[in-house]
């Protein structure tokens, strides 16, 4: 498998997987239609589905134009059939697509939307996952709750360390500069901030991360690390933070104000 970004609108990332032994592809979020045709033309693949994350539009906005142009099965929860433009095939957790020889496994991962989705490639050790779990970040909840984007982030960061790490946004920079805040003595997250402003001075991105920096570096992954835990609470003086949930809660409300 090989795996290109997309860049699309401002801070999106459209993700062209390839599948090289058939010369087929698939588009994880078409947000637009001519930069992910453009891809594919450059590349020489076949593009045979669209796989959706979520409904948003700046996610699935080029789905219905790209269909015109060509053959597509386009995937997405079977849940948000009606908000997922274009939708053939609806899917849950549990069930599998394939893209020529590559296998996606579905993972519901709900919080920023209801019918959130990833798609994990165990074989190939990838994950995209859209805008639940970003690089040092997390997705806004906008159809959830904390102690439900809690279960789907310790979902996805149960899988292999070495998993590979595609999400919806370049948020890195400012993810991590917001990680460094609360935990100043980590160097991990020092290292990939240094690491991260230099590769988007270069204008390349920061993406793919993998888990094991993830459990490294991202607050939203370690709620339960004292230097994270003091910080909330400095900063949160008036709210009752004891378990685990309600620091991840609390650590969202001050990203959300970051």
């Amino acid at each position: 498998m090989r795996v290109i970004a997309v860049p699309v609108l401002s801070d999106n990332y459209s993700w062209l997987i390839i599948d090289e032994s058939d010369g087929v592809g698939a588009i994880v979020d078409c947000a637009e239609v001519e930069p992910v045709l453009a891809a594919v033309e450059r590349e020489g693949i076949r593009l045979v589905a669209v796989l959706s994350t979520h409904h948003h539009y700046d996610h699935v906005g080029g789905n219905e134009a790209l269909a015109q142009k060509m053959p597509l099965r386009i995937y997405g929860n079977a849940d948000d059939a009606g908000r997922i433009p274009g939708l053939t095939d609806g899917v849950r957790e549990g069930e599998s697509i394939e893209v020529g020889k590559l296998r996606a496994e579905v993972l519901f991962i709900p919080a920023h939307t209801s019918g959130h989705i990833a798609y994990y490639f165990p074989r190939e050790q990838a994950i995209f996952t859209g805008d639940t779990l970003f690089a040092a970040g997390c997705g806004r909840l906008f159809e959830g709750d904390p102690p439900q984007m809690l279960n789907s982030l310790r979902k996805i960061a149960e899988l292999p360390a070495e998993t590979r790490v595609y999400c919806g946004h370049e948020y890195t920079v400012r993810n991590l500069e917001f990680a460094q805040s609360l935990e100043p003595d980590n160097k991990a997250i020092d290292d990939k901030l240094a690491w991260a402003r230099a590769r988007r001075r270069d204008g390349k991105p920061t993406l793919p991360t993998t888990l094991a920096s993830e459990r490294e570096t991202n607050p939203f992954l370690r709620s339960d690390v004292d230097e994270l835990r003091a910080s909330v609470r400095h900063l949160c003086p008036d709210a009752v933070l004891h378990e685990t949930a309600e620091i991840f809660a609390a650590t969202r409300r001050l990203k959300d104000s970051f």
